[in-house]
């Protein structure tokens, strides 16, 4: 099955009040495996940025003035994610951004029938606990000592690790198809020759029967108890 990780950065948090999507990055999965194929892109949101979103993600205009817009790049975009379950961290928030961009092209929106919102996953495994990325991560032991700043493209590959363990970690991978990129088949095939190669060694039956002498001793044992109550 192949789905598609992304996140997003802004200007702000309200698509409705002229907040714009600055950056997207995306990371293709294919039976909750990474294939090494991402989409990454910064846009110009024709408007300035907010000092308090630019401290979230570095962002500035200065940086994005000469970036295409959303326009620009947006059939790339949908051909990159084709119809696939799109998986965001809060991700009602990543598609309303989203959808509101492709609509301000003229384009239909994405139907949220496809969004994989893996805060709603999280709070149902781990009910009461923090649910942010950061600290999921760090319950799950994911390395994020490279993420100084939120970035569009790195936030989407922790996700991506992060997924996979919330949906029973590493292990699904001997439950892959053969058809995952990397070749879920050759995975197996090595696990049956190494198998295949162990001498197993098998030892006669132990004698478990008590002995005469054993079962006399018990009998007497058991003579001494004065009315049992399994005699009764």
């Amino acid at each position: 099955m192949r789905e598609i990780v992304f996140d997003t950065e802004t200007t702000g948090l309200d698509p409705r009040s002229g907040d714009r999507l600055v950056e997207i990055g995306c990371v293709e999965m294919v039976n909750r495996v990474p294939t090494g194929a991402v989409y990454h892109c910064y846009f110009n949101p024709e408007r300035d940025m907010p000092a308090e979103a630019e401290a979230v993600h570095g962002l500035s205009i200065a940086f994005l003035s000469d970036k295409p817009k959303f326009a620009e790049k947006a059939p790339e975009f949908l051909d990159f994610i084709g119809d696939a379950p799109l998986v965001a961290h809060n991700a009602g928030f990543d598609f309303g951004f989203m959808n509101n961009e492709l609509e301000m092209c003229g384009l239909e929106p994405v139907s949220r029938e496809r969004m994989v919102d893996t805060v709603a996953i999280a709070r149902r495994k781990h009910p009461g606990a923090k649910l942010s990325l950061d600290a999921l991560c760090s319950r799950y032991g994911i390395d994020r000592s490279h993420r100084t700043k939120h970035g569009a493209l790195l936030d989407a590959e922790l996700l991506a690790q992060l997924y996979v363990e919330l949906q029973g970690g590493r292990q699904i991978g001997l439950e892959l198809a053969a058809d995952a990129p990397g070749g879920a088949s050759g995975v197996f095939e090595e696990t049956v020759a190494v198998t295949s190669s162990v001498t197993r060694i098998f030892r006669s039956p132990r004698p478990h029967a008590a002995s005469a002498e054993e079962l006399a001793r018990h009998a007497e044992f058991m003579a001494g108890f004065s009315e049992p109550i399994w005699s009764r």
